[in-house]
């Protein structure tokens, strides 16, 4: 199967690690069903069954990967698809497909009896950085508070290094929970950060910014796959607060992914625009920085299987969503 994942990377350029192998295997883990379709080489889709409480459903981030143009092929994947979620039990289906947000695209969708979600998966705004431009090209496409952070950090001799032991992972895991605590977010479980790791191996990078003294100021967790690196998850320390370590951390690993071969960088989340309420409202202006392009994907979309099923699941999700400001 991971061979076929080699040719779909090769075709999608959209691919990311969220339809990898590896993420399967990552579930797989972490204990949940991971069912994959290999669409005689015209697509791919990862199927993740999640048992929910409120009822058990089907996930597909970032997918499935297929020629959404092709209204046959859509038509016959989305068969399939619903095939595997009435085998596996499920009240419905969520997907967030590597598609633009157009009209055009959300029409295609609903012609298939897809309809958007209430809640959202896998970073549907984002800012995407171009790793194909010169060390001093990205550097001027920074804006220039962000360029000056990323000059102050080398001169206040902040350093930043990578791993993916164990040890590293519980350090950032211990960080990440009082970083959710101060900014009011849920992480992930050691459990979760751990099969991650196992996973992906060398894939998986933690990035960490410490001061000339070594005391440390920021992390960050990156993933690789095909031609994307995705800065899957943060975390820092009260010195983060006054020094520029995730201004130095990004930086580096810009350049250390584009050493790599890697054609862009994902920094994974922002809030959508108009929008200064939302959860991630903090962190966009310091990623959008970056210059970067501001990326918005079709929402994520729920293909119904049981009616009754999904309307409790819709109703609590509707209200969890305004709850947490998403």
């Amino acid at each position: 199967m991971s061979s076929n994942w080699g040719k779909i990377k090769k075709a999608f350029s959209e691919a990311n690690f969220l339809q990898s192998p590896e993420y399967g295997k990552m579930n797989e883990i972490l204990g949940d069903k991971v069912v994959t379709e290999d669409f005689g080489g015209q697509g791919w889709a990862l199927m993740i069954v999640r048992d929910a409480k409120r009822g058990r459903y089907l996930e597909i981030p970032c997918g499935p990967l297929i020629d959404w143009g092709d209204k046959r092929l859509a038509r016959e994947v989305i068969q399939k698809i619903t095939e595997v979620a009435k085998r596996e039990k499920c009240v419905f289906v969520r997907m967030r497909p590597q598609l633009g947000a157009t009209g055009d695209n959300s029409k295609k969708l609903e012609a298939l009896g897809l309809k958007q979600s209430p809640m959202h998966l896998a970073a549907e705004h984002t800012v995407m950085i171009s790793l194909a431009a010169s060390e001093e090209e990205m550097l001027a496409r920074m804006r220039r508070q962000t360029r000056y952070e990323v000059r102050r950090a080398d001169k206040l001799g902040i350093k930043v290094e990578k791993g993916n032991s164990e040890e590293v992972f519980r350090e950032f895991h211990a960080v990440q929970m009082e970083t959710a605590k101060r900014q009011g977010f849920v992480p992930p479980s050691l459990k979760v950060l751990l099969a991650e790791r196992e996973a992906f191996g060398d894939d998986v990078q933690i990035y960490v910014a410490r001061t000339a003294e070594g005391e440390p100021v920021a992390y960050g967790l990156i993933i690789g796959d095909g031609r994307e690196a995705d800065y899957y998850e943060a975390a820092s320390t009260d010195l983060n607060r006054k020094l520029p370590g995730a201004y130095a951390l990004l930086w580096q690993a810009m350049r250390d992914l584009k050493k790599a071969g890697y054609e862009r960088f994902n920094l994974w989340g922002i809030a959508p625009a108009g929008q200064p309420g939302h959860r991630y409202a903090g962190v966009t202006t310091f990623k959008t920085g970056f210059g970067g392009e501001v990326v918005e994907y079709v929402p994520a979309h729920d293909l119904v299987i049981s009616k009754v099923g999904y309307l409790k699941d819709y109703i609590v999700e509707t209200a969890r969503k305004k709850r947490r400001h998403l």
